[in-house]
């Protein structure tokens, strides 16, 4: 039996270790690369091409959004699938319109994920009940009324990495080193989150950002 190559991408190293112990169990699975961040895993695809990756929303540098809009130019054949621990109904929409075939949180992935990984490979979309209802109730209007969207909806993926970042009590060139961007560019972003999010000032946008990690995004 050919066995389906998979990529793992994540930063994590004891995740990675735990996804490919379970991958490679399978018969008719193996993981043929891990990858620490995008480049690395860009890299890993022109030397041996996978079947598909599991990609993590959080990487250094490019994030996982960032990468599977990369992957979809570069190699539109790969499908991804995001095994994440953000909160799947601010994250998975974007990782689908970005080019995702699937999303699935870590707490649920031992379980999961062999199912997630299968789907994917047969070219289907794998995400939970929760998040096919709440897309689905997007597309429906009450009386007339679209449903209404959180705040967070507003910003765009690297403004909800860097909005995330400051919630988890990184400063500006600490923010700027990870996400390799320079000073000015990450006071920008937050200038933006700002005015998007009707922030007065710097010390608003720090407590706001913190009570919003802290209620588990």
């Amino acid at each position: 039996m050919t066995k389906r190559k998979i990529l793992i991408v994540d930063d994590h190293p004891i995740l990675r270790k735990g996804l490919a112990l379970l991958i490679n169990q399978e018969p008719d699975l193996i993981v043929s690369a891990e990858a620490e961040h995008a480049q690395m895993a860009l890299e890993s695809i022109e030397k041996d091409v996978p079947d598909m990756a599991i990609v993590d929303i959080s990487l250094p540098g490019i994030d996982g959004i960032e990468l599977i809009k990369e992957l979809r130019l570069r190699h539109k054949d790969i499908p991804v699938l995001v095994v994440s621990m953000h909160d799947e109904t601010l994250y998975a929409e974007r990782s689908l319109r970005a080019g995702a075939r699937g999303y699935i949180m870590k707490q649920e992935a031992l379980d999961k994920v062999l199912v997630a990984v299968r789907k994917v490979l047969e070219g289907e979309i794998f995400v939970s009940e929760r998040i096919t209802t709440k897309m689905l109730e997007k597309f429906v209007s009450v009386e007339g009324v679209s449903q209404a969207t959180s705040p967070m909806d507003l910003l765009s993926n690297r403004e909800l990495t860097v909005f995330r970042l400051i919630g988890q009590g990184h400063k500006t060139r600490q923010i700027a080193e990870r996400l390799h961007l320079s000073i000015k560019t990450v006071e920008s972003y937050r200038a933006h989150i700002k005015d998007k999010l009707k922030l007065s000032d710097g010390t608003d946008l720090l407590k706001y950002a913190i009570q919003w990690v802290q209620s588990g995004h």
